[in-house]
């Protein structure tokens, strides 16, 4: 599972849903779920957050954090993901924060990229990047990686699943 019909899918097949936070990548995220012909079945909504302030007063990014560390990090995007999934009331939250370019941002240097994802369980995952390229790809790289990443949890999360209804084994 690897492309965005392949995870609406499985939400739909799970009746679960997801919900988007971006910064660098600007709705991309969003665009790529909503392009899936029935996406509106599981797909909650977006919240770009492009301007740091609105990381802590939309999505609740603890303000103490982004002020000692900056936008692009890691607790920062994984925040992200849980503030877009409790505001939107989704099953999964995902997020996107980094650097595309063309200048460094808060200390990082381009191409510095946090993708997270948050479930069900209130638990996740936080995938730091490093990529090369134009501001465009890595745009597109982050959006390839946040959904992979997605697509990993939710294969996770079947694996936990299968295990409890079969006692553990």
């Amino acid at each position: 599972m690897s492309t965005a019909a392949d995870i609406l899918a499985v939400l739909a097949e799970r009746g679960q849903t997801v919900a988007v936070a971006e910064s660098l990548t600007g709705g991309l995220v969003a665009a790529e779920l909503t392009a899936v012909p029935g996406a509106s079945a599981v797909f909650r909504g977006s919240v770009t957050a492009y301007a740091t302030t609105l990381k802590h007063t939309v999505l609740g990014v603890e303000r103490a954090l982004l002020a000692s560390r900056g936008a692009v990090d890691a607790q920062v995007a994984q925040q992200m993901a849980a503030g877009v999934r409790r505001v939107l009331e989704a099953s999964w939250g995902i997020a996107t924060t980094g650097v595309a370019g063309p200048e460094p941002q808060d200390g990082q240097p381009v191409g510095t990229v946090y993708v997270a994802v948050v479930g069900p369980k209130g638990t996740g995952n936080v995938t730091a990047l490093r990529l090369n390229g134009t501001r465009a790809e890595i745009r597109r790289e982050s959006v390839r990686s946040v959904l992979g990443l997605l697509a990993e949890e939710l294969r996770g999360n079947a694996r936990a699943q299968d295990t409890e209804q079969n006692g553990g084994n």
